[in-house]
């Protein structure tokens, strides 16, 4: 039997099972084809409706100060490309770099396990697609790949699998924008990546979600971190969504590694987020530093997750959660969760809920702001992203994003 096809054995036996955490979607209501859509040679091709709400989720149209473009349309890859003189950068469809690199084998769900539950079973079953983004050794590139991954087809279910490299010695930033159509409301969006950051490595990876309000959502994601290397993860929703449900697994196999975990998230309407991330210190010297902003508003409700695994001596995690209740319908739970292996192993939490302070709210309002731009400002300082070792240029990105984003929510 071919590695293939022990993968889709594997995959085969976990159809029906539920995630652990989460609501349980079913699949079936959701439709699988979709008809094929033709390439294009650059994003500013696009119609306009289509590029207006992939700009509004991080994405470039006129791809300035990007390395490099992934865009998929359903189960379409439209464009894949990375810029002629950006050496030492490869973007491509996974499909395609499964099919051209007989290595892959050794990475391709390595990170995560293809029977974790029935939305990994349905990426490996009937996998739309996804984008492969390599960095090679000694590579450094600044500027960001983006990429995008929309649903144009209503009702549609969209499974992709993408895989992230960082080659030793090099940096790669990415900018992912996960959207749908303007004129789709309902839809489900399965989503596994894996990233591989190898010795002396930095991946820094921002995701922003800007889904319609009746669509499910359902990432699955690992990251394997070598001896110094760096993975840094962001994680941006203002949107309302029905649901999400993501909980990123990294694991520090090497000295010195480090991980970095950053949620912003502002839920509203019904919206369901199940979120959080966890941490496997398991090298000497390993470090993981977890923080997540989320506030909950209107009747949404926010369950905050964190786990922290110190399994050698002289390893060292910090996780913390702060959230804000816009409302008396709306709720968060907080869930921090430390768990010490080995003597020498320092992990501490943090948690904490709360509401804007009447205090806060009368001293703007005496500056001549009316109640609701004194909320307004008190929600953007709240989830202002002072993300430690980001390049300006992409705390630029992020602030701009949250900006453009929080007009239209807040």
């Amino acid at each position: 039997m071919s590695w293939k096809d022990e993968l889709t054995k594997q995959a085969a036996d976990v159809q029906n099972k539920p995630a652990k955490f989460g609501e349980d979607i079913d699949i079936s209501r959701f439709r699988q084809e979709a008809a094929d859509i033709s390439q294009v040679a650059s994003i500013d091709k696009l119609p306009d409706d289509i590029a207006e709400n992939a700009k509004s989720v991080g994405i470039n149209p006129g791809e300035d100060n990007r390395s490099g473009t992934f865009f998929q349309v359903d189960h379409s890859v439209i464009l894949a490309c990375q810029k002629k003189e950006m050496e030492g950068v490869e973007v491509l469809s996974t499909t395609q770099a499964v099919n051209q690199y007989d290595w892959l084998k050794d990475y391709y769900w390595k990170a995560a396990a293809v029977d974790t539950d029935k939305y990994t079973s349905m990426t490996e079953l009937h996998q739309n697609a996804g984008y492969f983004i390599r960095a090679r050794s000694g590579a450094r590139i600044t500027m960001p790949i983006q990429a995008c991954l929309f649903i144009g087809t209503q009702g549609l279910v969209q499974s992709v699998h993408n895989i992230i490299i960082a080659e030793e010695g090099s940096e790669l930033h990415v900018i992912a924008g996960c959207t749908t159509h303007p004129s789709v409301s309902s839809g489900m969006h399965i989503g596994v990546s894996e990233f591989y950051v190898k010795k002396g490595a930095t991946i820094t990876f921002t995701m922003i979600h800007g889904w319609a309000e009746d669509v499910d959502v359902r990432p699955r994601t690992g990251a394997i971190i070598e001896e110094g290397g760096t993975f840094i993860s962001n994680y941006i929703c203002f949107k309302p969504v029905r649901s999400i449900q993501t909980y990123p697994t990294a694991s520090c196999v090497g000295k010195d590694a480090r991980v970095r975990f950053h949620t912003l998230i502002y839920g509203s309407k019904n919206s369901l987020f199940d979120t959080g991330s966890r941490v496997f210190l398991q090298a000497e010297g390993s470090r993981a530093e977890m923080t997540a902003r989320v506030i909950a508003a209107d009747s949404s409700r926010i369950i905050s997750r964190g786990h922290l695994v110190g399994e050698v001596a002289e390893t060292k995690g910090h996780l913390e959660c702060r959230g804000l209740l816009l409302g008396n319908k709306a709720s968060i739970y907080a869930i921090p969760e430390i768990e010490g292996k080995a003597e020498g192993c320092d992990l501490s939490h943090e948690a904490a809920v709360g509401k804007i302070q009447q205090a806060q709210l009368c001293y703007l309002m005496s500056r001549g702001l009316n109640e609701d731009e004194a909320t307004a400002l008190i929600v953007r300082g709240f989830l202002d992203p002072e993300i430690p070792g980001l390049p300006e240029h992409l705390k630029y990105e992020i602030k701009r994003t949250i900006e453009m984003t929080s007009e239209k929510v807040m």
